[in-house]
């Protein structure tokens, strides 16, 4: 029996594992597939906005896949841990490559290759041979001087009788691989060092915590605040007309840290114009600097895309935001059948009792606080051949979906108006809860009746839904919620619908039954019972409950016109009671009326849905505006563009320089007399440009005097 045996010497002697690590970060491979999965990250922080609250995340895709999300951090993608990670393992890769290359490409570049055989010379495709009368010597000498007028470096070497001239042309061709590699090394560092990572490393290695409750500035601990000689930061801070401020603050996920400036900034003027469309076409802040060391100020102003620098701090001009309007407003109460107004004063930014001294008891209102969350003293609304707000005619079932529409609806034609100042504010009740609104000052024209505009949400992600509520001849909202207050009253119905029929019957002359009279004015009673006990709601809840699902939208149409005449013969009674002179009966003011009474109509239906027992309506306002500004330290800023400048050169290099290499090799003829040439060229990339220049070369030494062809 035979037996085999392997030595464990015929094998190659295995490499340490560091050795196997070391040779993978070093691969381009490795580098490759890191930049891969930065391309991959970046359409993913492309495509989804970044840095938004969460609560918007889990609106726009639900519960759980705001949890899966969170989990990659897909929200803060380019300052998540495992992109920053990837960042830095980009960075040793590509580092490692260069280490491991560069020298060898400096050493080509370097090398003339002259060392080549004559015989290794015969094997290249690119070649050709050349004989002539002139001595070796002289022959070379010609030659070296046609490679040199050329552009090409010139080396000879002589071996024996014979000479070899090495040429080369276009060595740069290989920086463009350093230049590119190095570029993406310098670029992820600079990358790395203007984001979160430094300030992430404070929070791990220095004991720094991010805040996640409010507190003043002042109250803010040491574990709070970012040093001032911190490398990198990107901070904003609101500064009002008149304030100042020499504290930025760092988002770090859901929390904040402080970050102390090298100097004071205070906002003298801020300055905003407009476009006709709202939009806005310029805003500036002109602020005084003070340095924090020295004292030293000076003026300055800041716009968008004309920062400020100073100190290694750079101050954008961001947005604008209020910066503490005072408010004054008139409350008018929507419950009960006495109708009543109050005075409620306040600051944006700040919080009010909703009742004043003096003002009535009243269980609805005396538990509510109003939080002033913004102010506009201009609202640009896109009309539509002279509408805004403009809404389909509805049938009852659509009315019904009340506390609805936009305050300015986008039609074909654009027609851009302002429509005035505007206010928001917020009502929480005893146990925490809140609804938003938005009310503008001034009434607006929907159909031809000038409405006051109050939107209201229940957060922050809805668009407001907006009641329409109709303006009298003053431009106030008292004969409106006058009407609403009588609606109230038994008595006024009554008395109403009893004035319908009448009239009706005066109408109808001689052929007016009594009964049908009678009949015709409980309807009308009825339908104002109904309507006052729930709106348009209450009467399409009797209708389907007492009328036939094929008669409901006849019924419906009949009660909607009953109502209508009663509401306006309910409204006569309320003008009678306030001393108002009656409405008149013919004309285009008989016709702004009936469109009054319908839209109040609307509007009182949709109150019975509106989540307050009271509406604001802005008064009066002294308007104080708020600079938004972002200050960074950006050191990588300087390092992305020396990367960018590098990667241009590099691209430029390996694409537009191209290496070629000739060897000619000259020695005496066969006879002993001439010279004979041996000429051979080579490039990396083997073009048409290439076989061009090869013969173009063959051509010029063909012509060099006196010598032939061989």
């Amino acid at each position: 029996m035979m037996t085999t045996a392997t030595s464990s010497a015929s094998r190659p002697a295995s490499r340490g594992l560091g050795a196997d690590l070391l040779e993978l970060l070093a691969s381009m491979r490795f580098a490759v597939s890191l930049l891969v999965f930065i391309c991959l990250a970046s359409i993913v922080g492309t495509v989804l906005v970044q840095n938004q609250p969460s609560n918007n995340y889990v609106n726009q895709f639900g519960q759980f896949w705001f949890e899966v999300f969170e989990t990659f951090s897909l929200y803060h993608v380019y300052n998540a841990w495992w992109f920053l990670l990837i960042m830095g393992f980009l960075v040793v890769s590509t580092s490692l490559c260069i280490i491991r290359t560069a020298p060898k490409m400096v050493r080509d570049m370097r090398s003339f290759r002259e060392h080549v055989r004559e015989n290794s010379l015969r094997s290249f495709h690119h070649r050709a041979e050349f004989a002539s009368p002139a001595a070796p010597g002289r022959m070379a000498g010609a030659l070296a001087e046609l490679l040199k007028r050329q552009g090409y470096a010139v080396r000879t070497r002589t071996e024996g009788p014979a000479t070899l001239l090495a040429a080369k042309r276009g060595s740069g061709n290989r920086l463009g691989y350093i230049f590119a590699h190095t570029a993406i090394v310098i670029v992820c560092i600079g990358g790395l060092l203007d984001s979160e990572l430094p300030i992430r490393l404070q929070i791990w290695l220095a004991g720094k915590k991010p805040l996640f409750e409010n507190m003043a500035i002042a109250d803010v601990p040491a574990s709070g605040r970012l040093g001032l000689g911190n490398p990198s930061f990107r901070s904003s801070v609101l500064v009002p007309e008149g304030g100042k401020a020499r504290n930025g603050i760092v988002m770090v996920d859901d929390g904040a840290l402080v970050q102390p400036l090298p100097f004071t900034l205070e906002l003298k003027k801020f300055i905003v114009e407009y476009y006709s469309t709202g939009m806005p076409r310029l805003f500036a802040s002109e602020v005084e600097v003070t340095d924090n060391e020295t004292g030293e100020h000076f003026p300055a102003t800041i716009k968008v895309n004309e920062p400020l620098r100073y100190k290694g701090v750079t101050v954008y001009q961001s947005s604008f935001d209020d910066g503490g309007s005072t408010l004054e407003l008139t409350g008018y109460a929507l419950r009960g059948g006495q109708p009543y107004t109050f005075p409620v004063s306040g600051k944006v930014g700040g919080t009010a009792q909703l009742v004043a001294d003096g003002a009535p008891a009243n269980d609805a209102l005396k538990d509510l606080t109003v939080e002033f969350s913004g102010f506009r003293p201009i609202n640009v609304e896109n009309f539509a051949n002279g509408r805004v707000g403009a809404a389909e005619p509805k049938a009852l079932r659509e009315h019904v979906a009340a506390v609805s529409g936009s305050a300015a609806r986008v039609g074909q034609n654009e027609d851009f108006r302002n429509v005035g100042p505007s206010v928001q504010y917020k009502l929480r009740d005893a146990s925490g809860q809140a609804h938003e609104f938005h009310n503008y000052m001034l009434p607006v024209d929907v159909d031809g009746v000038k409405v006051f505009l109050s939107g209201v949400r229940t957060n922050p992600d809805e668009d407001f839904r907006y009641v329409r509520m109709p303006a009298d001849a003053d431009n106030s909202l008292k004969e409106f919620l006058g009407l609403r207050a009588i609606l109230q009253d038994p008595q006024a119905r009554a008395l109403a619908a009893r004035r319908f029929a009448h009239a009706n019957r005066m109408a109808a002359g001689s052929a007016a039954d009594a009964e049908l009279t009678a009949q015709l004015q409980a309807s009308a009673e009825r339908a104002l019972d109904t309507f006052a006990d729930g709106g348009l709601q209450s009467i399409a809840r009797f209708l389907e409950t007492n009328v036939s699902s094929g008669e409901q939208q006849r019924a419906a149409d009949v009660v909607v016109k009953l109502l209508g005449g009663a509401m306006a013969e309910l409204r006569a009674v309320e003008r009678e009671r306030a001393g108002l002179p009656a409405l008149p009966t013919g004309g285009p003011e008989a016709a702004e009326a009936v469109a009054w009474t319908q839209a109040a109509v609307g509007a009182m239906s949709d109150l019975f849905l509106y989540p307050a027992p009271v509406v604001l309506s802005l008064k009066d306002f002294h308007h104080v505006q708020a600079s938004v500004f972002q200050l960074s330290r950006t050191p990588g800023k300087n390092a992305v563009y020396l990367g960018c400048v590098l990667l241009i050169l590099g691209v430029f290099s390996m694409f537009y320089i191209r290496e070629r290499r000739v060897w000619l090799w000259v020695k005496p003829g066969q006879d002993g007399h001439g010279a004979q040439t041996l000429m051979a060229m080579t490039s990396q990339r083997r073009t048409l440009d290439f076989n061009q220049e090869f013969e173009r070369l063959k051509a010029d030494i063909a012509a060099l005097p006196p010598q032939q062809k061989g």
